[in-house]
């Protein structure tokens, strides 16, 4: 474009490209004025306005659901979660890490810092570095869930990631999903569906034979298996489980983690879903009770979403039991304690209950399931 200037002196302008800046999501809740976290946020802010950030939830205000989390992931290229870490701030970090973990293409190439100049997310490291050497999370968390101490660590750790990427979690699909949903009507004499969250890596014989035996319980019980559709470790022993004993099975998974897992054989009901969130949305809502069993970041995650509901109240989540099977190994050590001892920080007594022993996973599901039925009703 060129204009004439009073002179006669005409001046060409160049229109430049807009150039558009990398945005990052900012986690974590402002809790007024005298929030301790509230400078710490600030410099942040400022940090990486001043880098060339654009920024998602600079007050803390914006919440994140199980319908919406993906598409908020979508829209960020980098995620930053700030000091004073919450329950539902847990369950972010740990989505994100159970998204790098499956090959979610929206996670691809985004860095993700954990700013922990207050030490409220060592209880979570400290879970998932007791998984990792139990096996059920093969990954080094800290490659992917990257610690800083301070907002200027934290600009260094986004800009060196985003130069150098993230990296590979060694898995690769096997298989093509070609599944759709389908549905079969429960049983005339059904007790109920037990969901039982748990790991799909797991090759330990002694935690397999667990899942098989919970499985055929269940179905001996008159109570259907909801999980997440997993052929792979206990997840799949436990629907063969019930399969096997002529049980109704639910279960719902997403294409990317069908391709790398499969899915069992004999489902009753399926539901396809287009991400992990509203996966676990689905069977929360075809389920009266919960069993976590031993798993891994996935696990933790899907308890995580139930206490948050339990927390919110929300519908879904009304009058229906949480059991967590803190199984003990051959050498006695009980596999969900640091999970129990990180979830006292913010839960209540009597949101979920701990049993020891597979014998008495089944007396505890139907002791609780039916006073809060007689409640809800």
């Amino acid at each position: 474009m060129r204009f004439t200037l009073c002179n006669g002196v005409s001046l060409a302008l160049v229109r430049s490209p807009i150039q558009k800046m990398p945005k990052v999501r900012l986690a974590g809740t402002v809790r007024g004025e005298k929030d301790p976290n509230r400078e710490v946020r600030a410099c942040l802010l400022y940090s990486l306005f001043s880098k060339g950030w654009d920024i998602y939830n600079s007050n803390g205000d914006q919440r994140i659901s199980l319908s919406n989390i993906e598409r908020k992931i979508i829209e960020s290229d980098a995620f930053v979660f700030t000091p004073g870490a919450t329950l539902e701030d847990l369950f972010k970090a740990v989505s994100v890490f159970v998204g790098y973990q499956t090959l979610d293409v929206n996670l691809s190439g985004k860095p993700t810092v954990l700013l922990n100049s207050d030490g409220s997310w060592d209880r979570l490291f400290t879970l998932l570095t007791h998984l990792n050497s139990l096996g059920t999370v093969k990954q080094n968390h800290t490659d992917y869930l990257l610690l800083a101490e301070s907002p200027e660590e934290v600009l260094e750790i986004l800009e060196s990631t985003r130069r150098e990427g993230l990296p590979s979690v060694g898995r690769e699909k096997t298989v093509t999903n070609t599944m759709d949903s389908f549905e079969a009507p429960l049983p005339l004499d059904h007790e109920g569906n037990v969901c039982v969250f748990c790991s799909a890596s797991i090759e330990d014989p002694a935690y397999l034979s667990d899942g098989y035996e919970f499985g055929k319980q269940l179905a001996q019980n008159r109570l259907g298996c909801v999980s997440g559709a997993g052929n792979s470790g206990i997840m799949g022993e436990v629907v063969r489980g019930s399969v096997d004993a002529g049980g109704w099975t639910g279960g719902s998974n997403v294409p990317h983690i069908i391709e790398l897992e499969g899915l069992p054989v004999g489902l009753s009901s399926f539901w396809l879903m287009p991400d992990i969130y509203t996966r676990m949305q689905v069977m929360i809502r075809n389920s009266d009770a919960f069993v976590i069993f031993p798993g891994g970041s996935g696990t933790v995650q899907e308890m995580l979403a139930l206490m948050i509901f339990k927390h919110q109240g929300h519908p879904s989540m009304i009058g229906k039991p949480v059991i967590i099977f803190n199984r003990k190994d051959a050498n006695g050590e009980s596999f969900w304690t640091p999970l129990i001892e990180m979830l006292g920080t913010w839960c209540d007594d009597g949101e979920f209950i701990v049993v020891d022993e597979l014998c008495e996973l089944i007396p505890a599901v139907q002791n609780l399931i039916a006073p809060s039925r007689i409640a809800v009703a």
